[in-house]
């Protein structure tokens, strides 16, 4: 078993072989965080948030209106934009089609109070058809976030039922232009053009189901238009129900500046591994007049480089300056005592179930209903299993903990598939891992690959019972959650 000085001697002999290793190559920046910005007391911004069925033609469906499930009418997605200090009001109405789809609305990586947080059973009654929910909070943290369904998601979010919400006020100087990139799949039957099956037993054991269409805002490998020579702030979501990407530049210098909506100390973007939830904000000097550049994914589930935006400079060179990319503001998050933490071990891993659906080959694909998978739960968090989404039972949390103390969860995969575990209500701070040589940062969304040992560190300071689970949709609705408990 690795101890915990094993593991942190390793992570530090990653960490370090790695700057070494890259110290000569990668250009240093001058820039540093600034301090936190200043929060006063601000507006009220109100949004309605009207979940219904509307065919919609995006630029990806080729001129051919699918039945999306979307927030709003018009443009999609909807993009919810708050200053720091502001509070949100949002009221959700249900119009979905059907009489039994309930819903609700998850903020994704805001830490905000419990019964805002919109799961349902857990902190909130699920929003039946034809009813409404208010939900009202002030976010602490600048940043990129999004929101989205946190019932039947796999169906929900499958059919577009998300939005953005950014909190401005993080950035000291202003760039020359704000971009979000909104990075999913649609899952579309080539045959038919409509959609197809969100679930999968197949997918649901193993990776998760990809789709058929890549896209960024709605669009295939869509052309972003960029003041020639300027810097650039790009705001890339993961908003995929399952794809993890490993994301690039090419033909443009580019550095990370935020993870998960959190500043960082900017540092070169060569190639960020980006799970479902995820999000990074970068700094890119945008090619000269006419000039190009690419986003592009490289990942192990793309059979080659896969181009997925491209960039073209436009107008008058803005700067001349090497690049040196503006500073973000710190953010407010309590820093972990760690020579006082306490610390809980998480396994993931497959069911029994699980197990046998992923040892099934396509020969016994016919065969797969006769195999003891009617209860749909591959997977697992310490040897549990959440029940069925419509079963309001609610389990027993995985530990109850001290508000105010600090903690480090040391979390392993023991499965052959990466989970993108996401915490709600909280900010993990990486602390080290046995596969992965990464900056430490602050996130809600760790990506552990298989067989990966990470420690992520917080303060247990916001009550109430919060979500933990991976952010493979399809894993998380057949297993792969739990919560624990603030008091």
């Amino acid at each position: 078993m690795l101890t915990r000085r094993q593991f942190s001697a390793g992570a530090v002999t990653l960490a370090a072989s790695s700057v070494l290793a890259a110290a000569a190559e990668r250009p240093r920046y001058t820039t540093r965080l600034a301090p936190p910005a200043d929060v006063g007391p601000g507006t009220t911004v109100r949004v309605q948030l009207t979940a219904a069925e509307r065919p919609t033609a995006l630029s990806c469906f080729g001129g051919r209106p699918l039945p999306m499930w979307t927030f709003t009418e018009g443009a999609w997605p909807p993009v919810v934009r708050l200053n720091i200090g502001d509070e949100l009001q949002a009221t959700l109405e249900n119009r979905l089609p059907r009489p039994d789809e309930s819903t609700s609305i998850h903020w994704h990586g805001i830490r905000l109070p419990n019964d805002q947080d919109g799961v349902p059973h857990l902190v909130q009654p699920p929003v039946n058809v034809g009813e409404t929910f208010h939900y009202r909070f002030t976010p602490p943290d600048c940043g990129t976030y999004f929101f989205h369904t946190h019932c039947n998601t796999v169906e929900q979010l499958g059919r577009g039922l998300q939005g953005t919400l950014i909190i401005d006020g993080d950035a000291v100087d202003s760039y020359d232009a704000d971009v979000v990139l909104l990075m999913r799949d649609w899952i579309i039957d080539p045959d038919t053009g409509q959609f197809a099956s969100f679930f999968t037993l197949r997918g649901a054991g193993r990776a998760g189901t990809y789709g058929t269409l890549r896209t960024v805002n709605g669009m295939v490998n869509p052309e972003i238009l960029l003041p020639a020579a300027g810097d650039c702030r790009l705001r890339l979501i993961n908003s995929d129900p399952t794809r993890i990407m490993k994301i690039g530049v090419k033909g443009a210098d580019a550095a990370i500046i935020a993870i998960d909506g959190i500043a960082v100390p900017p540092f070169p973007l060569t190639l960020w591994e980006m799970g479902p939830a995820m999000r990074i904000d970068l700094a890119l000097r945008a090619p000269q007049d006419g000039g190009r550049a690419s986003l592009f994914d490289i990942s192990q589930s793309a059979s080659a480089p896969r181009e997925l935006a491209y960039f073209k400079g436009q107008g008058f060179s803005r700067r001349t300056s090497k690049f040196d990319p503006a500073p973000l503001r710190a953010s407010r998050i309590p820093e972990p005592d760690l020579n006082n933490a306490t610390r809980l071990n998480f396994i993931f891993d497959a069911t029994d179930s699980g197990q046998a659906l992923l040892e099934a080959t396509d020969v016994l694909g016919a065969l797969l209903s006769s195999l003891c998978l009617s209860a749909k739960t591959f997977w697992t968090i310490n040897e549990r299993a959440w029940p069925d989404q419509k079963n309001p039972k609610l389990p027993a949390p995985f530990a109850v903990l001290d508000r105010g103390a600090s903690y480090v969860f040391r979390m392993t995969n023991k499965s052959q598939f990466s989970h993108p575990i996401h915490i709600h209500g909280h900010t993990f701070k990486l602390l080290g891992s046995n596969k992965q040589s990464l900056p430490t940062h602050h996130m809600d969304t760790l990506l552990l690959l298989p067989e990966e040992t990470a420690e992520v560190a917080f303060v247990a300071d916001n009550p109430g019972d919060w979500m933990f689970h991976c952010h493979v949709i399809e894993h998380q609705e057949t297993g792969m959650m739990g919560y624990f408990r603030v008091a």
